[in-house]
């Protein structure tokens, strides 16, 4: 499994940036309940949970430590952090108008025994620092849970400043 996905024309920096590792900021992800996928206020904007879900569907179900490896739960949660940029660049046009990514959520469906959230959380954070460099870095929660919904086992919100 991989977060990557054919590449079409970057239409900005940091979309150029994606390119270059193969990837592509894909269409938004529609909401599966009742919530906005991006609210703006006062030149901060905030994604909701971001599944890793790929033209609609979830590509691994479970936990992680169980039925999902590690490796696989950081490809998922880079898939996320695609998404979660899907949804800003349907808000905002541009994501080079992100001055700053502040801080981003992460919520891992654990097995009692697994303790690795942090790292799988990595696969946000480093998709976020290739993007946007040194404004990419930010501050992170990393949060083990009992079960998310569609049974996904990584999900991913961000904050980001934006001009």
């Amino acid at each position: 499994m991989t977060s990557e996905i054919p590449q079409s024309s970057a239409s900005s920096a940091v979309e150029s940036r994606l390119a270059e590792l193969g990837l592509v900021v894909p269409d938004l992800v529609p909401p599966v309940a009742s919530y906005q996928p991006v609210v703006q206020a006062d030149g901060v904007v905030y994604t909701a949970g971001q599944l890793p879900l790929v033209n609609g569907e979830l590509p691994l179900t479970g936990k992680v430590g169980a039925e999902v490896s590690e490796e696989q739960a950081v490809e998922l949660a880079r898939r996320c952090a695609l998404n979660c940029l899907a949804a800003l660049k349907h808000a905002i046009g541009d994501l080079d108008r992100i001055t700053r990514v502040v801080k981003v959520g992460g919520f891992v469906a654990s097995d009692p025994g697994y303790f690795g959230q942090p790292k799988v959380l990595n696969g946000a954070s480093e998709l976020l620092g290739q993007a946007f460099g040194e404004a990419g870095l930010h501050a992170r929660s990393a949060v083990g849970v009992a079960v998310l919904p569609l049974n996904a086992p990584v999900e991913v919100d961000l904050i980001a400043h934006v001009r």
